[in-house]
C-alpha cells in the first residue's frame, strides 16, 4: 500500500502560529506617562523676554515691570476599544498553537491597540475633538502639537521653515532642512535628540555623507578585509546636538519629526483593562479599553519636516 491510498493518517499541524505583523510602537515607548483625572486637560506654556541690552543710570528709579503672560493649552482623551468574541464550541475544542483561543485572540486584540495607539499619536494628521453624543473625543496628534516656526515645508526646489509655502510639489527628506529645523529649536532654547523617519527615508540618510548636492560632502574611508557594508545612520550629529535616527512604521510618511522626547506625555484617564460583557447567548465577549491623551509641553520644544514623498 502507498501513502496516496492510507486511511487514518494523522494530522501534522505545527504548534507554532506565525505572525509578523509589526508590533514595535517608538514614540509611545520613548515619551513619558503622566495621570490625568477630566477628560478635559489644561497645562501652561512660559518663556523669558528676549535678551537685550541692559544698562541703568545709577541711581535711576526701578523701571516699571515687564512680564510676559503665560500660554494655556488644552487637549482632549480618547477613547479605544476592541472587543474578543470566541463561541462557547470554539473555546472547547483543542487547538494547535494556543492554549485557550479566547486567551489568544485577546493577546490579538491588545497589540492592534497598541499599534491603533501610535497611529493616533503619530500616524495621521488630526485636531482634537471635543466630541458629543454622537462624535468620538479625539486627542491632536503630534503635527497638531508644534509651533510652526520648528515645521519646515520641503519642495521641489528647496523649501523654507514657519510652513508657509501651499500647493507645493513633494520632495525627498534633505540634510538642510533636518538642519534648519534643528537650528530653530535650539535657538528656542529646546534639547531635540530624536529623528524619527519612515522606513523608506533610512534608506536616504546614509546618502547625506556621500553627496556634496546640500554642502555637506564628506569622505568615507573603507579599510581593506572589511566584511560589512554599513550603511545605516544610528546618529546625526549636528552643531545644535545629537539625534539619535529612529524608524517607525506607523508615521505620516509625509513628515519626519525632530524632538525630544521628555517633552511629550502619553496621558492616561484609564489605562489599559478588560472586562467580560454581559453573556447573552452561546459565546464569551470580552472587551478591552483605554482612555489616553497626549501632551506636548511646549510646542516651542519639537519641529517636523514635511510634505516628504
Amino acid at each position: 500500500m502507498k501513502s496516496y491510498d492510507q486511511v487514518g493518517r494523522k494530522e501534522d499541524v505545527s504548534d507554532i502560529i506565525t505572525n509578523i505583523s509589526p508590533t514595535k510602537t517608538p514614540f509611545q515607548t520613548m515619551i513619558g506617562s503622566e495621570g490625568i483625572h477630566n477628560i478635559v486637560h489644561s497645562w501652561q506654556e512660559d518663556s523669558l523676554i528676549a535678551a537685550g541690552a541692559n544698562a541703568a543710570v545709577e541711581g535711576a528709579d526701578a523701571p516699571s515691570a515687564v512680564m510676559n503672560p503665560t500660554v494655556l493649552r488644552t487637549g482632549t482623551t480618547q477613547i479605544f476599544t476592541k472587543t474578543a468574541k470566541v463561541s462557547g464550541t470554539t473555546e472547547a475544542i483543542k487547538t494547535y498553537g494556543r492554549d485557550r483561543e479566547l486567551a489568544y485572540q485577546l493577546k490579538l486584540r491588545s497589540e492592534e491597540l497598541k499599534r491603533d495607539f501610535e497611529y493616533a499619536l503619530v500616524g495621521v494628521s488630526q485636531a482634537s475633538v471635543t466630541g458629543d453624543d454622537s462624535t468620538a473625543r479625539k486627542f491632536a496628534s503630534y503635527d497638531h502639537q508644534i509651533a510652526n516656526a520648528g515645521v519646515y515645508l520641503v519642495n521641489g526646489s528647496g523649501g523654507q521653515l514657519n510652513d508657509t509655502l501651499t500647493s507645493q510639489t513633494a520632495a525627498s527628506i534633505r540634510e538642510d532642512a533636518v538642519m534648519a529645523v534643528a537650528q530653530e529649536l535650539y535657538t528656542a532654547g529646546a534639547e531635540p535628540s530624536v529623528l524619527m523617519i519612515k522606513p523608506a527615508d533610512a534608506l536616504i540618510v546614509p546618502q547625506w555623507q556621500r553627496s556634496s548636492a546640500t554642502g555637506y560632502a564628506r569622505t568615507t574611508y573603507v579599510e581593506n578585509g572589511q566584511k560589512s557594508l554599513v550603511n545605516v545612520v544610528d546618529t546625526y550629529v549636528s552643531p545644535f546636538g545629537e539625534l539619535k535616527v529612529v524608524m517607525n512604521r506607523f508615521q505620516l510618511t509625509s513628515i519626519a519629526m525632530v524632538f525630544d522626547p521628555s517633552m511629550w506625555k502619553k496621558l492616561a484617564l484609564r489605562n489599559w483593562f478588560r472586562y467580560t460583557l454581559s453573556k447573552t447567548g452561546d459565546s464569551t465577549n470580552v472587551q478591552i479599553v483605554g482612555e489616553f491623551g497626549l501632551k506636548h509641553r511646549n510646542q516651542s520644544a519639537s519641529g517636523a519636516i514635511t510634505n516628504l514623498t
